[in-house]
């Protein structure tokens, strides 16, 4: 196995991982314009994108303000506010009864939302 190919499959491993285990939601792209030019594939190549995930059952406003997407300090207080009158979300979708999160809001965070913390 060439040089290359080792390393894009540990640093795809090490992605994969840190995605499981690290609460980050990654997505790569990398460029491999076929098997034969595998040893042209460098680092400056490769686009990785980490976003943070963000629990809306615990999270404070500034959090969810920071993570999620056409969501600022007003409609992050909204969303704290829905879950102390309302209780816990017990699915994402409920976070469309919340005054101002509209469907494209919600689709466009499914990716960042979680409704438990995950075990360390």
């Amino acid at each position: 196995m060439s040089d290359s190919l080792q390393y894009f499959l540990e640093r795809s491993r090490q992605l994969f991982m840190a995605a499981l285990f690290g609460l980050v939601f990654v997505s790569a792209s990398v460029l491999v314009p076929s098997t034969s030019a595998l040893a042209d594939v460098n680092a400056e190549e490769s686009t990785v994108t980490v976003e943070k995930v963000v629990n809306i059952n615990t999270a404070d406003a500034e959090a969810l303000a920071l993570a999620l997407d056409g969501v600022g300090m007003s409609r992050a207080r909204d969303i704290i506010a829905y879950r102390e009158q309302h209780g816990d979300f017990t699915m994402i979708e409920q976070l469309t009864e919340v005054r101002g999160i509209g469907a494209a809001t919600l689709e466009r965070n499914r990716h960042r939302i979680i409704l438990v913390d995950l075990p360390e």
